[in-house]
């Protein structure tokens, strides 16, 4: 399971950080994104409670606390061969 890895927090009217700012796929137990950033370096904080869920259909608006989410995350977090839709009504 991939968790989350930001470059800011904010907390949550319950009282939990949640990720803002730049946010990557990170896997617990390492010290680096999926897409290969070191999080010691780039200073990003390491939000194990909160899973990876992003999809490259997600659309973010001024009031999300999340700026940017990684593509190279994405891509590499996403299931090879799976369709994001499926056709409603096929052509005959």
């Amino acid at each position: 399971m991939n968790a989350v890895a930001a470059s800011s927090e904010w907390i949550g009217p319950d009282g939990v950080r949640q990720p803002g700012g730049e946010v990557h796929a990170w896997r617990q137990g390492t010290n680096q994104t999926v897409c290969g950033l070191q999080l010691s370096r780039t200073r990003l904080r390491r939000f194990p409670h909160v899973p990876f869920d992003f999809r490259s259909t997600d659309v973010i608006t001024p009031e999300d606390q999340v700026r940017h989410i990684c593509p190279r995350c994405v891509a590499a977090t996403s299931k090879r061969g799976a369709r994001n839709w499926t056709r409603v009504s096929p052509r005959p």
